[in-house]
């Protein structure tokens, strides 16, 4: 029997065991005008930044055509913030962590720094961009809600053969149906504009789903309220998740202008919420499910606005598992193919190899690996769509998913893999030392991944609370469901180190 992707009968491959679309080639400019350039060169070229998006698409969508994409990594400044006394302007690359870790936005943009906290785990939030959550436009990406009620824009960039050429497009015009835009094949978001919330304003967002951490939203909604001597002179509310795009909700401003969101004003407003739609039925939730949901969901949200409790979720640390949030250094190689070496720092030492276009970082690390009898394959494979964290290496400083990053991004980088963390050859690194003191380890498939982590956290927060272990090690998952002693084996590791720092400072 000829094997296929349905498996529904024996002998048949699951969808992730088929091979999906090879990359032919990772173009590396490193300017946005190279960029733009080899796009407009061949439209058919894919855009990549984080690529957590990207390439589980490539993957999963079946034998096709090779592809070759532009990485925008390498671009210096592209993952620049800055600010204008109205505004908060984010580059093309700019990544969930960098948001989480600005206090800006948290201030000035309330919702959308609690939406990117929401995105996946700490390791894919170093690595996935707001301007990706935009262009894959699926209604369940928790950015999206955020960015519509605060009334952002994106600037879409071409290059027209003698000059860039750039226009804004406001958010709320961006999408246009299920997974669509108006973006253009030849075009790249370059910069997405934020209105800075005004003294009076308060926002919100909120989200239903199904797990704690890396859900794909049920529901999600974003909420920005005006209010003047407490009393209300206008209110936007979006949500995702109800239907093929986001949408603004009707109906919210009216039923609020004018009060003092009372609870007849908030029962008003949450009942034109559950009008609004006839939402999507799909495996997450039923339409009758989020037609209720949604109704309590404005309720209890504008009632956390108006008691002045719609920051008071946000962590007193957000635990990002980075030293740093730099892009990958740049290399004299603009193109990589499956022919051509690449090299980075591993463990202290370098590391070269080839097939790198059609290689995920855990592959090539482990094939380059075993190619020179570098022993390199603690990197484990457990989900292959960075749901699990098995994978979690370190690169440049920031805790990444292996089996998400693509390899050549990684080219000319610094890598620290499970091997890596023992520092001599008489000692384990703490955070290893723990785990076998506290009995953290059962079948120990997913150990290597929590070791990375653990070992960014701690290195980042000194002396982690429960919460704090559980936020950082939320991209983990443990299959024998030993979570008790890993967040105790977390607990002592850092008590460890600092006792050895206060020793060392003596």
């Amino acid at each position: 029997m000829t094997p296929t992707a349905d498996s529904s009968l024996p002998g048949q491959l699951h969808p992730v065991q088929t091979p999906g679309r090879a990359v032919a080639a990772v173009h590396r400019p490193q300017s946005v005008v190279q960029a733009l350039q080899l796009l407009a060169d061949d439209p058919d070229r894919l855009p990549l930044a984080g690529g957590t998006d990207l390439l589980l698409d490539l993957h999963r969508g079946g034998v096709g055509p090779s592809v070759e994409v532009v990485d925008l990594t390498a671009i210096a400044d592209f993952d620049s913030i800055e600010e204008t006394s109205e505004e908060l302007v984010l580059s093309g690359g700019v990544r969930h962590g960098q948001v989480i870790a600005d206090d800006r936005f948290i201030r000035y943009a309330t919702p959308l720094a609690q939406a990117c906290l929401e995105i996946g785990s700490p390791q894919l939030r170093n690595r996935a961009t707001i301007a990706g959550n935009l262009a894959t436009a699926s209604p369940a990406n928790d950015t999206l809600s955020a960015l519509l009620a605060l009334g952002a824009a994106v600037e879409l960039s071409t290059w027209d053969g003698a000059a860039v050429q750039a226009r804004r497009v406001a958010v709320a015009d961006f999408f246009t149906g299920f997974r669509a835009t108006v973006l253009q094949p030849n075009e790249l978001i370059t910069r997405i504009v934020v209105p800075k919330l005004r003294a009076n304003q308060r926002g919100l967002w909120v989200k239903l789903g199904n797990r704690r951490a890396q859900a794909i939203s049920v529901i999600h909604a974003a909420f920005v309220v005006d209010i003047d001597d407490g009393i209300v002179s206008g209110a936007t509310v979006a949500v995702g998740s109800m239907a093929a795009t986001v949408m603004l909700v009707p109906g919210i401003g009216a039923a609020l202008a004018g009060t003092s969101l009372d609870s007849t004003a908030i029962t008003a407003a949450a009942d034109a919420a559950r009008n609004a739609f006839e939402p999507i039925d799909d495996v997450r939730a039923t339409a009758q499910y989020r037609r209720d949901a949604v109704e309590s969901l404005v309720t209890r949200s504008l009632l956390a606005i108006r008691d002045q409790q719609h920051r008071s979720q946000w962590p007193e640390v957000v635990p990002g598992l980075h030293s740093a949030l730099s892009h990958v250094p740049q290399t004299a190689r603009t193109v990589v193919t499956d022919n051509t070496a690449i090299s980075m720092n591993v463990n202290g030492g370098e590391l070269s190899g080839d097939g790198a276009s059609s290689a995920n970082l855990l592959d090539w690390l482990r094939n380059a690996g075993a190619a020179v009898e570098r022993t390199l394959d603690g990197t484990k494979e457990g989900c292959a769509e960075g749901e699990c964290g098995a994978c979690t290496v370190q690169l440049n400083g920031a805790a990444v998913m292996a089996c998400i990053v693509q390899a050549a991004q990684a080219d000319g980088g610094t890598v620290v893999t499970v091997e890596g963390l023992a520092t001599t050859d008489e000692g384990l690194h703490p955070i290893q030392q723990a785990f076998i003191d506290e009995f953290a380890v059962q079948c120990g498939y997913c150990i290597p991944g929590f070791l990375m982590a653990g070992c960014s956290l701690v290195d980042e927060v000194p002396n982690p609370t429960d919460e704090q272990i559980k936020l950082g090690l939320s991209g983990n998952l443990c299959r024998c469901t030993g979570y008790y002693p890993i967040i105790q084996a977390v607990k002592s590791a850092a008590e460890r180190l600092a006792s050895d720092r206060l020793e060392a400072n003596r």
